[in-house]
């Protein structure tokens, strides 16, 4: 059985430097992802075959990242089980990423897709953690730890900023 659990899919390549940061993310947690580009308009049937065959293949949750008109989450999500974890691009063709973020944020009833901010792909590997830990003990643990840290970073940060006003 494949051991991979999130899926990471972007429409162009040109997105990959925004989507690296969830996979970034997935391995520090620990978390076995595949990252792969699925073109809602360029490559619809490999879309659809990725979308409907995704839990038959192991994942639990997809990551979708999306620039311009934005429609691979949202079509993902109309096409799996699973849940879907969306990242609009701030890419050359969209308006700021707004439409983007409207694209997939403004979905129909029935047809959820989670949604972070513009390019914010490092929150949507978070979640994706999360929907996992939430069945997973020893990765809740994990997702624990990494938002101690958090908290440990700005503290620390704090602390200097305090030093320097003084």
């Amino acid at each position: 059985m494949n051991t991979i659990q999130v899926g990471i899919i972007m429409g162009s390549a040109s997105d990959l430097p925004v989507m690296q940061a969830a996979a970034d993310v997935l391995k520090t947690l620990g978390v076995s992802y595949e990252i792969d580009i699925v073109s809602a308009h360029r490559t619809p049937e490999k879309m659809v075959e990725y979308a409907k065959t995704a839990h038959t293949r192991g994942l639990k949750v997809i990551v979708a990242g999306a620039g311009g008109a934005a429609h691979l989450p949202g079509m993902v999500a109309s096409l799996t089980p699973l849940p879907v974890v969306g990242v609009p691009v701030k890419s050359s063709n969209s308006i700021d990423g707004w439409d983007s973020l409207l694209s997939i944020v403004q979905m129909p009833n029935g047809v959820p897709v989670a949604t972070v901010a513009v390019n914010a792909a490092q929150n949507a590997g978070i979640l994706a953690a999360q929907i996992l830990g939430t069945s997973d003990s020893s990765l809740l643990q994990r997702m624990i730890a990494f938002k101690e840290e958090l908290k440990t970073k700005v503290l620390k940060a704090a602390e200097e900023v305090k030093l320097k006003s003084v």
